[in-house]
């Protein structure tokens, strides 16, 4: 079925309402817009759906989130696995809307569902289900993109966003799925009849005091004076709460405070961006915090600047995991306290400056696939060999970290914890984070990272960006900016190519769309699309004992991979 058949069909048959209706009919005049939103179904992959929210196909709406739950709920009960369900949802437009139909599609199909009663972060969704011996979660979110998106994230049993095999079950059974079954009973009627319910406010404090556990400091951080931003997101209240109890003193950026699905003040809450913190940085230049920090919308990433004078030092994701890594690593090993061969994990597209700080503590560091399952996953996999304490600390560039088993998802809310514990020690030693960080570096040399960011436009996006790879693939360059490149791992074909003699070895991890070109200890490249949206990625990493020069190679390489970009 092409997009004028989905078109057409949807215009006969969905029940829509009078304006939908007619934003309908008005497409018939832009088939640009008639393409974007029938030129395709929306694509259930190991990270759910995520898209804009409309009327299509190709689009986040009642119909296509309905029908996702239901193919969920097909999946769950073709398993052996309990039959409930816990779902969280932030603070988008539609997001508890979607929830709701999530939560009405599943408890049609015989499956117990928990519902948070208020917005919460995803990290807080993760650790529900393994508290409440869920099948399965979902979370309604679209994480840090722009306030037209949204998304459905769906999770395992052991807390982790599903992965290859039941999202391939899944997307199946949406596949066998119509768009406009009508729901059996409402929500509130599934309430009432218990199929449905809220979740008990008992286990946020049960969250909170497991993330207290996890500290490492045994002071309070009353000397450190805050300023916090949640992005008009869901880390408003949880974080607060555990810094309020660590004695943090904080102050809240009031026009991001409240949940906003307009992101009025910051239209892409990417924490990873410097523009995140625009507003917090107007505030701090008449209050003069210690620390700035930021979580994103569902509260699962967070970013920190340091004041500089009348200027701002942001820390990248690299930075920040490095810090983080090195302040429990070392916090653990000076108590007594690290574990008997002690594991680490970070994503393949993290800085490697993170091998050589756990290095430093005789701490393995294993590096997975792109994505914090495959860090949840080797979690689960210590768990089951009996070894779930050996797990020290899990990071990835994008701002995702994670200290403690109880969830399996990145956490803002612990990493803002730890965050503030070492910005506390620093400053009690008259330092900050920058000062450490820059002390990092001249002990293990500089690491100049920079991400690009190729955004790819218009309806055939995602086949531009299949071809971006594929001719990659093709014209893979022997040197660099005059360094050759030493290796060349395809995570696809699984195979990794000495470049200066041809040898080839296996890739034992998972099957990936992602090339990385290795250039000897001066640094790396590596090239991957989105996996939520029409873009490519570079990740591009310059090596050197010499600050200025690591960063004129950066700027070298940022340049030549330029050639690559379509135009």
């Amino acid at each position: 079925m092409d997009y004028l058949e989905r078109y057409q069909t949807w215009l006969e048959t969905a029940p829509l309402c009078e304006s939908c209706t007619e934003k309908m009919k008005s497409m018939a005049q832009d088939d640009d817009a008639m393409k974007g939103a029938f030129g395709a179904e929306l694509q259930f992959g190991t990270a759910g759906i995520r898209g804009i929210m409309g009327i299509g196909t190709n689009r986040l709406n009642q119909f296509t989130v309905r029908r996702t739950a239901q193919g969920l709920a097909a999946w769950l009960c073709s398993t052996d696995l309990p039959q409930k369900c816990a779902i969280g949802y932030d603070s988008r437009h539609n997001s508890r809307k979607f929830a709701e139909i999530c939560a009405v599609a599943l408890a049609e199909r015989g499956i117990h569902v928990y519902v948070y009663h208020e917005l919460a972060p995803t990290p807080m969704l993760s650790y529900a289900v393994r508290q409440l011996g869920c099948g399965c979660g979902i979370v309604v979110s679209a994480s840090h993109n722009a306030g037209a998106y949204n998304g459905i994230k769906c999770y395992g049993p052991d807390g982790c966003q599903m992965t290859d095999e039941p999202a391939a079950i899944v997307y199946n059974e949406i596949s066998k799925i119509p768009y406009f079954i009508p729901a059996e009973k409402t929500f509130d009627e599934q309430l009432s009849s218990g199929m449905v319910e809220y979740i008990a406010p008992e286990l946020w404090e049960r969250y909170y005091q497991t993330v207290l556990n996890e500290r490492i400091a045994d002071t309070k951080d009353d000397n450190l004076n805050l300023l916090y931003t949640p992005l008009c997101g869901t880390g408003n209240k949880p974080v607060r709460e555990v810094l309020g109890r660590i004695g943090v003193n904080i102050d809240v950026c009031k026009v991001q405070e409240n949940p906003d699905g307009d992101f009025k003040t910051c239209e892409y809450p990417n924490p990873e961006t410097d523009a995140a913190l625009n507003e917090c940085y107007k505030i701090a230049r008449q209050t003069h915090p210690d620390l700035i920090l930021g979580t994103d919308p569902d509260c699962d990433r967070v970013a920190v600047a340091v004041p500089d004078g009348d200027n701002f030092r942001k820390l990248s994701g690299n930075e920040l995991g490095c810090l983080l890594l090195d302040y429990v690593l070392g916090e653990l090993s000076a108590k007594g306290k690290l574990p008997e061969n002690p594991v680490a994990v970070k994503s393949i597209v993290s800085t490697p400056l993170a091998d050589k700080v756990a290095a430093k503590y005789g701490v393995n560091m294993k590096s997975v696939l792109t994505g914090f399952k495959y860090i949840g996953g080797e979690i689960l996999a210590l768990e089951e060999a009996g070894q779930e304490h050996r797990f020290v600390f899990g990071f990835e560039e994008s701002c995702g970290y994670l200290k403690g088993t109880y969830a399996r998802d990145k956490d803002a809310v612990i990493a803002s914890m730890l965050t503030c514990d070492l910005a506390s020690k620093l400053k009690r030693q008259g330092m900050n984070l920058a000062q450490k960080m820059d002390a990092l570096y001249a002990e293990l040399g500089y690491h100049e990272a920079k991400v690009i960011s190729i955004e790819l436009t218009g309806p055939n996006a995602m086949e531009l960006s299949a071809k971006f790879m594929a001719d990659f693939r093709a014209n893979i360059p022997t040197a660099l900016c005059g360094v050759p490149v030493t290796s060349c791992t395809d995570y696809q074909s699984r195979i990794c190519k000495n470049m200066l003699t041809g040898e080839e070895t296996p890739v034992t991890l998972p099957k990936s769309n992602v090339v990385t070109l290795v250039l000897g200890e001066q640094g790396s490249v590596i090239v991957r699309p989105s996996g939520t949206e029409p873009k490519v990625k570079l990740y591009l990493t310059a090596v050197d004992s010499d600050q200025s020069k690591a960063q004129a190679l950066l700027a070298a390489l940022a340049e030549a991979m330029n050639a690559y970009v379509p135009k």
